[in-house]
């Protein structure tokens, strides 16, 4: 009798995520996690990242047999306050004007659940940007150019917003974006799910 290999599936709304494990050449869908990503009172940014990782994966993986579910999570810290994506013009502009010549630190949780082992992997990456000062006329022209309401900190460093930074520090250039494929691609391989 054959195993049927498990299904790979990506719990996340996100395009950006979608886009980055597609470079990994897996065959993989796609799902919705139902959850409520509402940040819990003193909750940092670190807790709120995998602690989100691990509900919309495991929100998808209760619902299937053989699967291997992704989860995954990103918010950005500047200091103490917590900055997720904008979703208006308005609260993009005040993010980028808090981090004008500062330091935002993006935190992205992963977490993979291998459904058959019932093993549990959850991880987080972090990555430091620091910004030059930013006029209102650069932020204004940098919006309207490149909105980034979807984006944590109304920043989409794989555009035009690099235009913005001082300096990124990082272990793994994806995880700014939304999901760390180094750390993703160990993951798979402490499961026996080799990417090549």
């Amino acid at each position: 009798m054959t195993i049927k290999k498990p299904c790979l599936i990506l719990a996340s709304s996100s395009l950006y995520r979608k886009q980055l494990l597609q470079r990994l050449q897996l065959e993989f869908e796609t799902a919705i996690p139902d959850i409520d990503e509402t940040a819990k009172t003193g909750e940092s940014a670190s807790t709120l990242v995998r602690r989100l990782s691990l509900e919309k994966a495991k929100a998808v993986a209760e619902t299937r047999n053989n699967v291997i579910v992704i989860g995954s999570d990103q918010v950005a810290a500047c200091g103490d306050l917590m900055l997720g994506k904008p979703g208006d013009l308005t609260t993009a502009v005040a993010q980028l004007k808090l981090v004008s010549g500062r330091t935002l630190v993006f935190h992205t949780g992963l977490t993979v659940i291998d459904s058959n082992s019932g093993k549990i992997q959850t991880d987080e990456v972090t990555t430091t940007v620091e910004f030059k000062p930013l006029s209102d006329d650069i932020i204004q022209a940098y919006l309207q150019k490149e909105p980034a309401l979807n984006c944590a900190g109304s920043f989409k460093s794989e555009g035009l917003g690099i235009a913005l930074t001082q300096r990124i520090t990082e272990d793994d250039p994806t995880a700014l974006i939304g999901l760390p494929l180094i750390r993703l691609t160990q993951m798979l391989e402490n499961i026996h799910y080799p990417v090549i």
